[in-house]
């Protein structure tokens, strides 16, 4: 039987509204990847993760799960799962998630760093103080929470100081940048992607990539964001030959996301189509989405290179 999509919905929303995150992570698991970096706490400008990367490893698991369910009968106890989940956080079992993952995405979030200091960009950090932005529940047409949430978030800023926010993906640009604005009349938080503060910089590479890549647009930077030259004037910095798919820019193609934990069937259909389209042009996919990621890479069966921007530009700027 197919899964039911009201439960799986019920369990992330309740997640949300009680413990304020779709998987409500331990902090020591969304703050890992800055550690050891120095960063310095809050101020008026703050490098902001919005958690998405960090989720990504829950995400992909989760994806997993659904499709090995999808049409089985164990798919009938999610009514029991959000009745477990009301009284006892099933995010608890965050220990299951592979580590190879967390590294991973940690990892896009340390380069991400990296990069704005090596251009000079002066930045906080919010730490165990900062919250998920509500994307994914905006996607799944959750409305009533997500305002309520957003405002949330909304005040952190303000209690902070914040006034400007560079953020790491275009869920969270989206959010900040687009969609806050349309619910809040009272916000006016300066948002840039750090993918345009890095092309606006004077930022020179230590070392050439000197190798092609095929780059996938994400569906919010480019259509609703405009933001498609950027990524792609650092890469040609850097020494890299550009392959461009016609499905490209605002043209771009669904990633399958982010319907995995929902339609897991129908995501991986929609993936491998846009990989196959992709890895005609070539092995080396880049993207800049974690959510273009986790879909890429799991449909990927024929040895396709599906990588973070993040670890190419570190490479050629950072000299990792």
């Amino acid at each position: 039987m197919p899964l039911s999509t009201r439960r799986i919905l019920g369990i992330l929303t309740e997640n949300l509204n009680r413990r304020g995150s779709i998987f409500p992570l331990p902090s020591r698991k969304l703050t890992a990847w800055a550690e050891d970096l120095g960063l310095p706490r809050g101020g008026g400008t703050v490098l902001y993760t919005g958690h998405m990367y960090q989720l990504m490893p829950a995400v992909s698991a989760l994806g997993r799960v659904a499709a090995r369910f999808e049409d089985s009968w164990v798919g009938r106890l999610l009514g029991l799962a959000q009745f477990v989940n009301k009284r006892l956080n099933l995010s608890a079992f965050s220990n299951l998630l592979r580590v190879r993952d967390e590294i991973l995405y940690r990892n896009v979030l340390r380069n991400i760093a990296c990069l704005l200091r090596a251009a000079g960009i002066e930045f906080g950090y919010l730490g165990d103080q900062e919250l998920y932005t509500g994307a994914l529940i905006h996607d799944f047409g959750l409305a009533g929470s997500f305002r309520t949430h957003a405002r949330k978030v909304h005040e952190m800023f303000r209690l902070h100081g914040v006034k400007r926010v560079i953020t790491v993906d275009p869920h969270t640009t989206n959010m900040l940048r687009t969609v806050y604005p349309k619910i809040m009349q009272d916000c006016h938080l300066e948002v840039k992607s750090y993918l345009e503060l890095l092309a606006d910089s004077k930022l020179k590479p230590v070392n050439g990539l000197g190798l092609d890549l095929v780059v996938h647009d994400p569906c919010l930077y480019a259509r609703y964001e405009n933001l498609t030259e950027e990524p792609r004037a650092l890469l040609e910095r850097a020494g890299a030959e550009l392959l461009e798919s016609e499905y490209s820019r605002r043209a771009t193609h669904c990633c399958g996301g982010p319907i995995e934990a929902l339609f897991p069937s129908k995501a991986r259909a929609i993936a491998q189509k846009r990989l196959k389209q992709l890895t005609a042009l070539g092995g080396n996919v880049v993207t800049m989405c974690p959510i273009c990621l986790v879909n890429l890479r799991e449909a990927s069966e024929n040895g396709a290179n599906v990588q973070d921007i993040s670890e190419h530009l570190s490479k050629a700027y950072c000299g990792r």
